[in-house]
């Protein structure tokens, strides 16, 4: 049973502790459940494990939390964005564990799925699968990788209703759903939540895998990097 929440600090009572691993939603600063990340900034748990594409930036996103010491581990796709995330990872000071992007979906789709590992051609002969079983398969060789199952999946939706079934907007679907799956309690920060049941045929997330459900707060939708080019031909 989903249960509707009036801020995100509500949302979290209860389930943060020190250690724990949390699976966050969201590509760059696109889908980002930031009013659940502010949450779990300002409860001030620590040594956590976090399992999303990457860190945001610095400032914003998963940035904060590293900003604030919170974060031990992290697996992670990309880092480039956040200046003090690869700092911190060429110090040495965080542990980081970099996985595929494609590998880090099919890890979460499996944890959410129950399928506990899976074999996947990509990293073979890499870093990436050092100490991990390879076997062959039809003459290919294939790397062993195991499910994430997170403690907590944090999870930003465009819409929801109020049994839980959510629904994405655009790019920000990203690794949203997989995270709401792969997580033991997943809580979700909806940007409109409707009394009435969503379309079954629209619904991206049943709300099966909804445990807790918050309004998101209206701001500003963050972008990483903003291009634009001059007009041309008198538009206006």
């Amino acid at each position: 049973m989903t249960v509707l929440h009036p801020t995100a600090g509500h949302a979290l009572d209860g389930l943060l502790h020190d250690g724990m691993t949390i699976a966050v939603g969201g590509f760059g600063l696109s889908g980002n459940p930031s009013d659940l990340i502010e949450a779990v900034r300002d409860s001030g748990v620590r040594d956590l494990t976090v399992v999303s594409n990457n860190m945001g930036v610095d400032g914003k996103g998963l940035g904060i939390l590293l900003e604030n010491d919170q974060v031990r581990h992290v697996l992670a796709s990309y880092v480039g964005e956040n200046k003090l995330f690869a700092q911190r990872f060429l110090d040495g000071d965080l542990d980081v564990e970099f996985v595929p992007q494609g590998t880090l979906a099919e890890r979460l789709r499996a944890g959410g799925a129950g399928i506990p590992a899976f074999f996947t051609a990509t990293g073979v002969g890499t870093p990436l699968a050092e100490g991990k079983p390879v076997q062959e398969f039809d003459g290919r060789r294939y790397v062993l990788e195991r499910a994430v199952v997170a403690d907590l999946a944090l999870v930003h939706a465009y819409r929801a209703d109020r049994y839980g079934n959510l629904v994405y907007r655009y790019t920000a679907r990203n690794f949203n759903p997989l995270v709401a799956a792969a997580g033991r309690v997943a809580v979700v920060e909806a940007e409109q939540i409707s009394d009435e049941p969503l379309d079954p045929d629209v619904v991206v997330t049943p709300g099966i895998y909804v445990d807790r459900l918050v309004p998101a707060r209206d701001r500003v939708k963050d972008i990483e990097q903003r291009t634009v080019r001059p007009r041309t031909g008198g538009a206006r």
